[in-house]
């Protein structure tokens, strides 16, 4: 096997070499060209008709100014209207112990509530976002029964 594969590249690259020499002699051979003769150019003029010509088809268009290939929208907003005010409540909690983590989540799930928890490298941080400030007063006694200290406060957006 091994004498096969020693002899099977340089005889790999002998039928290569042969097959490109043939190739060069067959796209090279002069008796397809003893024949030919060098093309005559004729000096026959076509006349364009101005009504096919597509300049002109623009010049006479109806059509005024220019149109964006986009469809346009516009939108209307009445800024007259009044804003209602709706106030958002921050919950904000310190989380030391992996067993109070895990009771706040329960907490959590059964009071139905989105959360955000921001790990530092020491402490986790609670962050409840709500417009119901008695279901988060509620959730803050709660999580006093683990030792959880946290203080819901009006949370304004900077903008």
């Amino acid at each position: 096997m091994q004498k096969i594969l020693k002899w099977f590249a340089p005889l790999l690259a002998g039928a290569v070499a042969i097959f490109i020499l043939f190739f060069l002699i067959s796209i090279n051979s002069e008796n397809a060209y003893v024949e030919s003769q060098p093309l005559s150019l004729e000096q026959k003029v076509t006349q364009i008709k101005s009504e096919k010509n597509w300049l002109n088809h623009f010049s006479k268009s109806e059509r005024l100014g220019y149109f964006y290939p986009v469809n346009e929208v516009y939108v209307k907003m009445d800024l007259n209207e009044k804003i209602s005010k709706i106030i958002t409540y921050k919950l904000s909690a310190k989380i030391l112990d992996p067993y109070q983590l895990f009771c706040l989540k329960e907490e959590l799930k059964r009071h139905g509530l989105k959360y955000y928890l921001m790990k530092d490298a020491t402490v986790v941080s609670l962050l409840i976002y709500s417009q119901d400030v008695n279901k988060l007063n509620s959730l803050v006694n709660v999580l006093k029964d683990y030792k959880i200290s946290a203080n819901v406060k009006p949370y304004k957006e900077d903008y």
